[in-house]
This record gives C-alpha cells, structure tokens and sequence, in this order.
C-alpha cells in the first residue's frame, strides 16, 4: 500500500514527525509518497535520512491508500483537495485543531495501526465530513469542506454587492453587504466564526448560510444540508468565489452562484475530534 504525506510548509517540526513516520511505515512495508512542497524541503533536511522521498502533486494524493496530514486545520485543507475519496488523517501541529484529531506524541503509532488495519482488512476506519460546491455559468468550483464566500470586487467602504440569497427558492435575504458566506457545521469554526455565525456541532447534517456586514443585518441561517442556495450578485462590475480561502473564480454580476452538497466527501480516519475540548482553545 502506499501513503501520502503532506507537512506543513516552513515547520520544521512537521518535516521532521514525516521523516520519523516515513521510517516507520518502510518497516511495516508501506510505501510513502510526499506532496512536491514537502519533498522540496526534505531533500536538505538534517532528520530525512532516508533516500529522498519520491514526490506527487497533491492533486494526485487520490491515488495513495492513506493521506496523513501533519499541520494545522489550513495544511489538512490543503491535502484534502487532493485526497479526493482517499481516507485522510490530521495530525495537530497548530493552536486549535478543528480538522486534525491526533496529538503529535501518539502520530507515529496511530497511523501505523490504520495502516496495519487496512493491510489486514482492506479498508480504512472512517466517518464522513460533508463537503459544499459552487457552480455558475460555465464553471465548477473544487469542493469545499469548510466555506464557500461569495464578495464583491472588496470588502468596506466602497465595496460589496447587492445579494439576494434564496434556499430552495425561498427568498431569505436581498441587501448590501460584503458578500455571503456559506459553511458546512466543519468550517463553522473557522472563518464563518470570525463573521459572527454560530458554532454548530460537526454532528449536525445542515448548512449555515452568514451574510457579512450585511447593511440591515440579517443574522446567520441554518438549513437543511441537502438545500441548494442560489445566490444572486449585482450592483458590482467584478466580484469573486471562493472555495475554503484557496480556489477562486471570478465573477461579472449581474450573476448567480448555485451553492449546495457536494457528492463526494472528505473520509476522515483516525480518532473521533473532541469537538468540546477544541472549543475551549478558542477562549
């Protein structure tokens, strides 16, 4: 079998748990690929004392059995994208750690049991993480497992759009603001907290649709996860899409972004986050 590894970019530390897992994982006959970043800095790196890795693009990660992200919520992300259906492990290196459940001291062994396991069993223990996509005329975002935002060409003064946002062609909202964000309850720590929508337990099937300094102030909305949420940008020449802070598409409104369930999301292995503890990192 083979296992993927994306560390995080500029951590030593992250570089160095992949050396000591890579090692690992070559006694228990598991073949390890890393992503180009990290095989870039393990090549001049003291603790990689193997051959250097053999590397893929992380939009290739699809093809590994297993994907261990070593970082924070943003370096998970990052190997999520690529990981397509491939189950994925997070191991935390950053201060809150919403997506990654594994300590550091106990990475090494906790992934190479899963990966004894799936020897012996053929497949992963996992649980899935609902992901979102957005389409429009012509296109189709990568999924999102935290956000999709949807702004005007720039946010304050001078900025934003008018948006009408409807759910299942109900009309929920039709006001300026600097644009809508759309959350699945994973990404509902991260930046849809920061725009003052509500923290919603990652065991909840909904979707949480936040305007963002809407000029009335509409409050933030959940819904049914399998709603589709159609929301319309005008009063702007530009505006823009985007898809967990990373993929973009530019948009020329008068325009419509069709947001809803992704088809296909993210298997996450591992232990079970305890979302609670989490929680008290953010205080």
């Amino acid at each position: 079998m083979t296992v993927g590894i994306v560390a995080q970019r500029n951590n030593d530390r992250a570089i160095s748990l992949a050396s000591t897992l890579s090692d690992r994982l070559d006694e228990v006959s598991a073949a390890v690929v890393v992503d180009e970043t990290t095989g870039e800095t393990a090549v001049d790196h003291d603790d990689w004392e193997r051959a250097p890795p053999e590397t893929t693009p992380v939009e290739s990660m699809d093809d590994c059995d297993l994907v261990v992200s070593i970082g924070g919520d943003g370096t998970f992300l990052y190997a999520a994208r690529g990981a397509g259906s491939t189950p994925i492990m997070g191991v935390n290196l950053g201060e809150v750690g919403f997506l990654n459940a594994i300590a550091p001291e106990e990475a090494i062994e906790t992934v190479v049991a899963e990966v004894e396991h799936i020897q012996k069993t053929g497949s992963a223990r996992t649980r899935a993480l609902a992901r979102i996509r957005a389409s429009g005329d012509g296109w189709t975002l990568s999924p999102a497992l935290n956000e999709v935002v949807v702004q005007g060409s720039h946010r304050g003064h001078g900025g934003g759009a008018t948006f009408r946002v409807r759910v299942d062609g109900a009309t929920y909202t039709d006001n300026h603001a600097d644009g809508v964000l759309v959350a699945t309850p994973t990404g509902s720590t991260a930046y849809n907290l920061s725009e003052g929508g509500p923290l919603v337990h990652p065991d909840l099937h909904g979707l949480i649709v936040t305007e963002m300094a809407g000029a009335e102030g509409m409050p933030p909305l959940v819904v049914d996860a399998d709603s589709e949420i159609v929301v319309e940008v005008s009063d702007r020449d530009t505006g823009v899409v985007v898809s967990d802070g990373r993929v973009r598409q530019k948009l020329e409104p008068p325009c419509q972004v069709v947001i809803s369930r992704a088809s296909d999301p993210i298997r996450l292995a591992g232990p079970p986050l305890d979302f609670f503890t989490a929680l008290e990192k953010l205080a």
